[in-house]
């Protein structure tokens, strides 16, 4: 049976969006049966139409679907991604997790495998303190945390095992070749973890 992974994400102008796909493509590639989703938009409308390429992505992005609890509930395995806000995960996604109180509570969330990633505008934006943070919820769900690590030549070019990071030089750059190797990576290595857990679950 294959593994249920869900990438659920928050992106405002593309960047996260775009690694979010490559996590997708490695976990399809690592056997996974995989959701990928956005969580919704909070900010109101004049604010996201203040920023011209916010506006774009929201409207490029309408068919993707919208993270629901029901998801979280039927993943094996769970990728996180957002930009970097002040060194923490974007508010959107933070809404989405703390919706998932109730699912806690009845122990729906423990036993995952779960793992995250990130943009930021600057090479030293809160990367690493923005994945940190993210692994705290996982520790309170009692999930399986996978880390990319260094267990791939790519992770040696991109910098972090924490997870898949990439500096986007304030919106001015989109994923290169070496960030989606490395979300592709991070995808497969997840999907593949997950797939040895419940083998040795069956």
């Amino acid at each position: 049976m294959a593994v249920k992974l869900a990438v659920i994400y928050y992106s405002s102008t593309g960047t996260v969006y775009e690694l979010a796909k490559a996590v997708e493509a490695g976990a399809k590639a690592g056997g996974a049966e995989v959701r990928l989703l956005k969580v919704r938009e909070t900010v109101p409308e004049q604010g996201v139409a203040s920023n011209p390429k916010w506006a774009a992505h929201l409207q490029a992005t309408q068919s993707v679907p919208e993270a629901q609890l029901d998801d979280l509930e039927w993943a094996d395995a769970v990728i996180f991604g957002t930009p970097t806000r002040f060194g923490l995960p974007a508010a959107q996604l933070k809404q989405y997790i703390d919706s998932a109180g109730g699912l806690w509570f009845q122990g729906k969330l423990a036993n995952k495998v779960a793992s995250s990633f990130t943009s930021a505008a600057t090479t030293h934006g809160g990367h690493e303190s923005t994945l940190i943070a993210l692994n705290n919820t996982f520790y309170h769900w009692g999930a399986i945390i996978v880390p990319p690590g260094y267990n791939d030549p790519v992770q040696f070019q991109t910098g972090t095992p924490y997870g898949t990071s990439f500096v986007s030089n304030n919106g001015e750059l989109t994923p290169d070749d070496a960030a989606k190797a490395s979300a592709q990576f991070q995808g497969r290595r997840v999907a593949e973890i997950a797939a040895q857990l419940l083998a040795g679950r069956s």
